[in-house]
């Protein structure tokens, strides 16, 4: 029988590897960051266009390239960070397998000119599908600058995997974010489009997250630090009135390596314990130093998993050392907030002396001398506590008149009524939660909350389609602070929301300016809707053809939908269940979860059997 087995070719074997090591266009950024990163750079720009699929581009000012490590570090296992086995339980690099840049360099275009410091000249290679196009000697700065552009031109299957534009860049976002907060000594700048989104300058570790995610975070940090033989933690964690309802800012470094561990999150959680409202989420940023014959970086593709060697104990230090510092945070009183400001000195008697109030003695006054005075005010007393009995006789007796009904017949009457002689039109609430009626076939059961979502879901969905929205006038414009990021998801979405009735005055890096808010939405309730949109957004992860206006009316009903346990009147209980089966869709939540139930008369004959 012939031999089967053979050895790939290594442009097939680079693309089989890509599978792996590039998922999306994100992927690319962390390799070609870390890469930069690793070779010292302290200045690095990101370019990006139309979400990474058009082009990345990395500009460093590290070590740069020879030339012949220009052209070697396209190879597969081609690496400067390991010559033994015993360095992969030292490592103190990002990027150590040799990978990145051949499954890269195999599945797009990609431009590389690199140059050493005491170098005059530098080296440009292009490279195509793993093909060397071109190699020559060029004048560019110390530092190496990498292109990829047309991601997956050779494998359109891969392509058409990819999400929208506003997905794509959020995934890159995310990766930028995870590298910057691990480094704050770095100057960070990203471009979307011509467009700068973030210009992060070195700074420490408080002013990196700030910059991040914008000033109004500042208020809201607790730092926390503990140091032991096992690990050293610093960091902060934002404190309990701020979480929120979205996971988008938990981060944990290992050795200034971002992380992704559910144990060690549970264990912030558990510290979080009792202090948090039901579905929303701790906010930290925590850095862990520990040593590296510790901990196993490579069990995972793209590196976010580490294997503890002693989790169970790094799991009590950091639960303990997240509850140290909150309980310091609640305990310590904060005067200047929770001092009563009538008891301060008012500013006109700043400069005025305390005067010693004067002490005036009746020398001549005797209690046991009885005087005029005393009598008559004993005997007006007494006239006054007579006259309080005077209008306290018995009135004469009423006869009622035998029509009068009193409330006590009216409630008996009502108890024990013929049941049959029931509206079939009239509701109840049901624990708060639920509308119950009857029907010809048994009993309706109505989830208030969702049936409120699908009614607004309907309404919003009709406004923002035929563009036929109310609007109201706020007397003084609403600002809610964002982080760059999430102002960048809003911005995707301004015209839905123009539509649906907001009315914006301007849109800045960090703040949004609202004069105008939908017909029946009050100002305590815009910043809801906006937090709810953001989580969708984060957590919904749309699809390339999803309808950014179905997300829009999906996330506005959610906010503004009566909850679970608000008390509704008998009216709005009445028109809460006409308006749901006025829908189109009444059955079913915008989510695809059942608004009501049926209970059939038999099912509840066969319950008293």
């Amino acid at each position: 029988m012939a031999d089967i087995i053979q050895l790939l070719p290594d442009h097939v074997a680079n693309q089989i590897a890509a599978g792996e090591v590039v998922q999306r266009p994100a992927s690319v950024v962390k390799e070609l960051v870390e890469n930069a990163i690793d070779a010292n750079a302290t200045s690095i720009k990101l370019i990006v266009k139309e979400a990474g699929k058009t082009q990345i581009q990395v500009i460093d000012n590290g070590k740069g390239m020879s030339e012949t490590d220009a052209r070697l570090c396209f190879e597969r296992h081609a690496t400067s960070k390991i010559k033994s086995a015993d360095d992969l339980f030292q490592l103190q690099t990002k990027g150590f397998r040799g990978e990145a840049l051949a499954s890269i360099a195999a599945i797009a275009h990609v431009e590389l000119k690199t140059k050493l410091e005491y170098n005059d000249l530098g080296t440009a290679i292009v490279i195509e599908g793993s093909e060397v196009k071109s190699q020559e000697v060029v004048v560019t700065p110390q530092g190496t600058s990498i292109s990829v552009k047309n991601l997956f031109f050779n494998i359109p299957a891969r392509r058409n995997f990819l999400k929208s534009h506003t997905v794509e860049l959020r995934h890159i976002v995310d990766e930028f974010h995870r590298i910057a907060l691990a480094h704050p000594s770095v100057e960070f700048i990203l471009y979307h489009n011509g467009s700068e989104l973030f210009n992060l300058p070195k700074s420490n570790y408080r002013q990196r997250i700030v910059n991040v995610f914008g000033s109004k975070i500042n208020d809201k940090l607790v730092p926390v630090s503990e140091d032991t033989e096992i690990v050293k933690i610093t960091g902060f964690v934002a404190k309990p009135e701020y979480s929120r309802k979205t996971k988008s800012e938990q981060f944990f470094f290992v050795n200034n390596r971002f992380i992704k561990s559910g144990y060690l999150n549970h264990a912030v959680s558990a510290a979080f314990e009792g202090l948090l409202k039901e579905g929303y989420y701790p906010s930290y940023f925590l850095n862990l130093e520990v040593d590296p014959h510790s901990i196993d970086i490579n069990i995972h593709p793209t590196k976010t998993e580490i294997k503890f060697e002693d989790e169970h104990t790094l799991y009590a230090i950091i639960r303990s050392a997240v509850k140290h510092s909150l309980g310091q945070f609640n305990v310590a009183p904060v005067l200047d907030f929770d001092s009563d400001t009538n008891l301060d000195t008012p500013y006109s008697y700043k400069d005025r002396q305390a005067v010693a109030p004067a002490i005036q003695v009746d020398r001549n006054y005797n209690p046991f001398k009885d005087s005029g005075y005393k009598s008559s005010v004993q005997r007006q007393n007494v006239t006054q506590w007579e006259s309080l009995y005077v209008d306290t006789q018995p009135a004469p007796s009423i006869e009622l008149p035998n029509e009068m009904e009193f409330e006590s017949e009216a409630v008996k009457q009502q108890l024990f009524q013929n049941s049959e002689e029931t509206p079939a039109s009239a509701v109840f609430q049901l624990q708060h939660k639920y509308l119950v009626s009857s029907l010809k076939s048994g009993l309706l059961v109505v989830d208030q909350y969702r049936a409120h979502q699908r009614i607004l879901y309907e309404s919003f969905l009709k406004n923002m389609t035929v563009k036929s929205a109310v609007s109201q006038q706020l007397l003084f414009p609403l600002k809610l602070y964002f982080s760059s990021s999430d102002i960048e998801n809003l911005k995707s979405l301004k015209t839905e929301l123009e539509q649906s009735g907001f009315i914006f005055e301007s849109f800045g890096n960090e703040t949004i300016e609202i004069s105008g808010v939908p017909f029946n939405v009050s100002d305590s309730e815009i910043p809801i809707i906006f937090e709810q949109l953001i989580s969708d957004i984060e957590n919904e992860v749309p699809e390339a053809n999803f309808s950014t206006t179905d997300l829009l009316a999906k996330s506005m009903a959610k906010s503004l939908a009566v909850k679970r346990g608000q008390q509704l009147s008998r009216e709005e209980q009445e028109h809460l269940l006409n308006s749901l089966f006025a829908c189109k869709e009444p059955s079913v939540s915008p989510d695809n979860k059942p608004t009501f139930i049926t209970i059939e008369t038999g099912k509840l004959d066969k319950k008293f059997i």
